[in-house]
């Protein structure tokens, strides 16, 4: 295993107790995410416009039906009074159209409460649309330092759970907190209307149901942040334990595996019940804030309704705005948590786009084209911490058309050497040169073009079989997938599955053997057919005969090409036009293999040590 594998598993074990992840953190700047926010909902600031005209028309048809239906309360009581006088008699028409023209006010309202709501979401889900994409591209451009320090699930909640809650937030808050505002101030306007002393007791209650939201806001922001954070570590760790599940119960790690997972579980629950109880503190406590205000508001109206100061359509149309006055407030209260939540999540969204990328394009790039397979490592230092370095001081030339391999013992850094080659590492210090170009002077798409990889560690696809071989080449025929298939010996298995080249593999490709992946992933390779190879470890996971056959199939394919062979059975590069022999990130010996048997030394031991007979 590598330095950089071991770092990463390391990484990997320590779960969701890594950086950044300690329990009840501080929210971070909410205010700079919330102006990021603003920045994508400006691309739709008409559609926003018309939302908060729908909004405004909306209102003020509902926030006049009170104080017209209280004219047709009014009438019925005139009515009925005179009629007990003797005086005259209800006016069943005048009510009668009263209450028809409430009834249109009131469709006209929920008309464009849908037309509000329609356009809303409609601007939610593109700005979802928007980030997902943003952050699918932003994953190519990436460092692969930054995915080798956290879980596949961490990352996986930022395009899923996050944006999921930054849309449902954004489409509920927003609408939420247009209405609410409107409604307040058009419920204000209406209540000044009808008694400006009424108003200021209804008034009362507003300054501290402020202070009670602020209050419990305050309170619970830290506890969504955490509960936003650990949803993303609990996603990690499920991700990871289903994906090696076998290995989990091989080891018998199953009660371990519960255990952390229950650790961070609770720390779930804990703060996701925290964060959920002080925001449903919020109705109970609005709704008594609210009763007693409705109540002082009711109070005050008999009073003047006795004395002659307001009719009694008044005093119901007041009582109903106070209704609609601490309403939108309770909203508010309760739209505050989604508001958290969206916060928490946009948050970590924008840190996420907000990382650092790779530099993907050079000022004056290197035409690729002109690389004819010539490689050389000049005094070559480097370290996945600036602190730690493993590879001190590697120097190596490589022809065109030459067979290079790399051995050593595990840690000695070949597979960090092959990733700096491919410029998923830059060199602390040194250069790695292609012809006469450092690497460093080529677009990194370009560079990555001229490199086929088969990796120890097989990575295929849900899709067939067929769509997997030429993912090494997209516009290759079918023929074509089929002659790299031969070449790679994987025809002859590929025709006995069911369906054959069209046969469906699973997410994890566990319908075929470890080996027939490996067969699989060398046929990509060989239909990429790139100038310059790289073989980790590729026959690792074949038996002996297949290994043979594709052994033979390599010699064929690497012919006219410079390749990379990391290997650990010796025996099957004893053909190396040179061998480089890694300890402790230094090239110690290099040669053909009967030179470095001659030789006697650290090589030598390491191959003649795989042929010792076992002494029991």
């Amino acid at each position: 295993m590598s330095n950089s594998q071991e770092r990463t598993r390391t990484q990997r074990r320590r779960g969701p107790m890594g950086h950044g992840m300690q329990p009840g953190e501080k929210p971070k700047n909410l205010k700079k995410s919330v102006k990021q926010l603003a920045k994508y909902m400006a691309t739709y600031k008409i559609g926003i416009f018309v939302v908060m005209i729908c909004a405004a028309c909306s209102t003020v048809f509902t926030v006049a039906g009170p104080k017209i239906l209280g004219k047709a309360t009014t009438a019925l009581s005139e009515g009925l009074m005179n009629k007990i006088r003797g005086t005259g008699s209800i006016d069943f028409q005048k009510i009668g159209m009263i209450l028809l023209f409430v009834l249109v006010l009131y469709l006209c309202s929920a008309l464009f409460s849908f037309i509000q709501g329609w356009i809303m979401t409609g601007i939610t889900q593109k700005v979802c649309y928007r980030l997902r994409k943003e952050i699918s591209e932003k994953i190519n451009r990436m460092p692969m330092k930054y995915f080798e320090s956290r879980t596949y699930g961490e990352v996986l909640s930022r395009i899923t759970n996050d944006v999921d809650t930054l849309g449902q937030g954004l489409n509920q808050s927003i609408t939420t907190i247009i209405t609410s505002v409107a409604t307040l101030v058009g419920v204000l306007i209406m209540m000044l209307s009808i008694s400006p002393l009424m108003t200021l007791i209804a008034l009362i209650i507003l300054p501290i149901s402020m202070g009670l939201i602020g209050l419990v806001m305050k309170k619970s922001q830290k506890f969504f942040r955490s509960q936003q954070e650990y949803l993303g570590h609990i996603n990690g760790q499920v991700e990871e334990v289903y994906g090696g599940h076998m290995v989990i119960k091989a080891f018998n790690r199953e009660e371990a595996t519960i255990e952390e997972f229950e650790k961070t579980n609770d720390i779930l629950y804990d703060s996701a019940w925290k964060s959920q109880f002080l925001s449903g503190m919020m109705h109970p406590i609005m709704m008594f804030v609210g009763n007693l205000g409705y109540a002082c508001v009711a109070l005050t109206g008999g009073l003047l309704a006795i004395r002659g100061v307001i009719t009694i359509g008044d005093i119901q149309a007041f009582i109903q705005y106070v209704k609609n006055f601490t309403q939108p407030i309770q909203q508010i209260a309760q739209v505050i948590n989604m508001v958290q939540s969206m916060s928490a999540a946009s948050e970590r969204v924008f840190e996420f786009l907000g990382e650092e990328e790779e530099v993907q394009i050079a000022e004056h790039p290197a035409d690729i084209a002109q690389v004819t397979g010539e490689v050389s490592f000049e005094h070559v230092k480097f370290g996945y911490n600036p602190e730690q370095v493993i590879i001190h001081d590697f120097s190596a030339k490589v022809k065109p058309g030459q067979k290079i391999a790399i051995v050593g013992p595990t840690g000695a850094g070949k597979t960090t050497m092959v990733k700096l080659l491919m410029r998923f590492y830059d060199v602390n210090s040194g250069s790695i040169r292609l012809n006469d170009h450092d690497i460093r002077d080529f677009n990194r798409r370009e560079l990555r073009d001229a490199f086929g990889m088969v990796l120890q560690d097989t990575w295929l696809f849900k899709g067939t079989i067929m769509e997997n071989i030429r993912y090494g080449r997209l516009d290759a025929t079918d023929e074509e997938v089929i002659a790299a298939a031969k070449a790679a010996r994987a025809h002859h298995f590929i025709k006995t599955l069911p369906g054959g080249y069209q046969m469906e593999l699973n997410e994890d490709a566990s319908n075929v053997s470890q080996g027939q992946k490996q067969l699989l992933t060398i046929a990509r390779a060989i239909l990429a057919d790139n100038k310059i190879l790289i073989l980790d470890e590729a026959t690792s996971s074949v038996d002996t005969r297949t290994e043979i056959e594709i052994q033979k199939a390599m010699d064929n394919l690497m012919k006219g090409r410079t390749s990379f062979v990391i290997a650990h059975r010796l025996s099957t590069i004893r053909d190396a036009d040179l061998i480089l022999v890694m300890k402790d990130g230094d090239i110690i010996e290099q040669g053909n293999h009967e030179d470095l048997l001659a030789a006697g030394g650290f090589y030598a031991n390491l191959y003649n040590s795989q042929f010792e007979d076992v002494v029991a």
